[in-house]
């Protein structure tokens, strides 16, 4: 008009959240509005970290993120008794020591009976898409029997 102010026709809903964005840099939304209707706006004036923000939201809500438990996956390796101290020590990408068991002597290395034993080992998978396909890739290194 002849005073210079400019008659802006979109929703006032919608406009209350865009102002208070301008103001604070924040976005604050009753609980009752629809993020869509404040996005429309946000497009409608063109400002960017609004835009961005709101997307995020959305984006968020359609694939929320759920806190799950990781797996534990258990491997049983046998070993000599000359073998265990290495076995052990080697381990790695988060494989770890759980349990041993000896089960005896199974044959005799010279003059002296070698024991066997029971190496019980675990590792804690996080779930992902992926997660059970790369498992076989990550395995505890341990010398192989003679």
């Amino acid at each position: 008009d002849e005073t210079g102010a400019y008659l802006i026709d979109r929703d006032p809903t919608y406009f209350g959240p865009i102002l208070n964005f301008l103001r604070h840099g924040k976005l604050v939304l009753n609980k009752d509005m629809a993020e869509e209707g404040v996005l429309e706006e946000a497009e409608f004036y063109n400002i960017g970290p609004l835009i961005r923000i709101i997307k995020d939201r959305l984006e968020e809500k359609d694939y929320p993120v759920t806190q799950v438990p990781p797996k534990h996956v258990y491997r049983v390796l046998q070993c000599q008794e000359e073998e265990l101290t290495q076995m052990v020590s080697t381990m790695s990408d988060g494989w770890r020591f759980e349990q041993l068991v000896n089960i005896g002597s199974s044959y005799n290395y010279g003059s002296e009976d070698q024991a066997e034993f029971l190496c019980v080992v675990s590792k804690e998978l996080y779930n992902s898409p992926s997660a059970l396909s790369s498992e076989p890739g990550h395995k505890a290194k341990v010398r192989p029997p003679r």
